[in-house]
């Protein structure tokens, strides 16, 4: 499952203020680039609106060239690539997890299929691809392609390991620094590369990124265990339905006793609507709930850490903000 990475969009309205008409002049490329004449394919990309959510991933991109000192018209554009490859990652999450709602409104796999579904999400990979080479360099074609390779790869190694309920917590590590935080990273790494900063800055950046993708993503696997899909706006619960472990269960089996164990492992063979209200006590038990949010916490620091590398202004204060709230959130 994909992370939501903000409490909800009149917040993150408000946070990103400062670069309300950057956002718009990417939002306006976008819908430019995905814009369709046949009414069909136009359904399927309007629905796509209620994906909006809060443009957090090109909101990084812009606040780090702005936080660089240098935001040009190359970012709206590279801002407006990594929403479609964000956006291409949801539509095609959504069919790995059979998800049914996305931000309190049916998915489009849910409303129109798997098929139209895969291939919106392609749609969207093209579009990226050709709009980030409409810029005249070539390194934006190159870091989004290496990026969408190893999200790719993250999310196939998930699926390799779902059903094994002895993966390593090394292992899911490297799972979500693919799936998850290398987009955020990237975006970041645009940002402050595209703004002509040093490079010892734009690798701060990107680490920024990376952590706070990181700190995102544990953060949402402890939603899909213990939130309300009333709140969320968002199934629940996929996570276990797929059988993924999570930073929360590895923590669990490496710490319950064997009875203990053993008991929830029959629990995970066994589909049941109530297995998330059994599996809370269990998780509870062994602090496993605890760790995870601990561990979330180690990557917000770690991200606000990264930020040194910057002036201090408005805009590093916002990033600074969203590595502090990424993990303080309950829905």
């Amino acid at each position: 499952m994909n992370p939501t990475l903000a409490p909800n969009l009149r917040s993150a309205a408000i946070l990103f203020a400062p670069i309300a008409d950057d956002l718009e002049a990417a939002e306006k490329i976008l819908r430019d680039t995905i814009d369709s004449p046949e009414p069909g394919v136009d359904r399927l990309v309007d629905h796509l609106s209620h994906y909006r959510g809060k443009r957090l991933r090109p909101a990084l991109l812009l606040l780090t060239a702005r936080a660089c000192g240098n935001l040009n018209s190359a970012h709206p554009v590279l801002a407006a690539v990594v929403e479609m490859v964000h956006t291409a990652t949801l539509v095609h999450d959504d069919v790995l997890d059979s998800a049914d709602v996305r931000r309190h409104v049916q998915t489009v796999n849910a409303r129109w299929g798997n098929q139209a579904s895969i291939l919106l999400g392609d749609y969207l990979f093209t579009h990226a691809f050709h709009l980030s080479a409409s810029l005249d360099d070539v390194r934006a074609c190159r870091i989004i392609g290496e990026t969408t390779n190893r999200v790719c790869a993250g999310e196939l190694h998930q699926v390799c390991e779902r059903g094994n309920l002895d993966l390593s917590e090394e292992a899911y590590f490297n799972i979500i620094d693919g799936k998850t935080a290398e987009l955020t990273a990237c975006a970041c790494r645009l940002g402050a590369l595209y703004a002509d900063s040093r490079e010892d800055v734009v690798e701060h950046l990107a680490n920024y990124g990376r952590y706070l993708g990181l700190a995102f993503q544990i953060a949402d696997d402890l939603l899909d265990l213990v939130g309300e899909e009333r709140v969320a706006g968002k199934s629940l619960g996929t996570d276990l339905d797929q059988k993924k472990m999570t930073l929360p269960l590895i923590h669990f089996f490496a710490n319950a006793d064997a009875a203990r164990a053993q008991r929830v492992r029959q629990w995970l063979g066994t589909p049941s609507p109530r297995l998330r209200e059994l599996l809370r006590p269990e998780l509870e038990a062994t602090g496993s709930i605890r760790y995870a949010r601990e561990r979330a916490l180690e990557y917000s620091a770690a991200a606000i850490a990264e930020l040194g590398c910057l002036p201090h202004s408005e805009y590093r204060n916002i990033l600074e903000f969203m590595a502090d709230q990424a993990v303080r959130r309950d829905c």
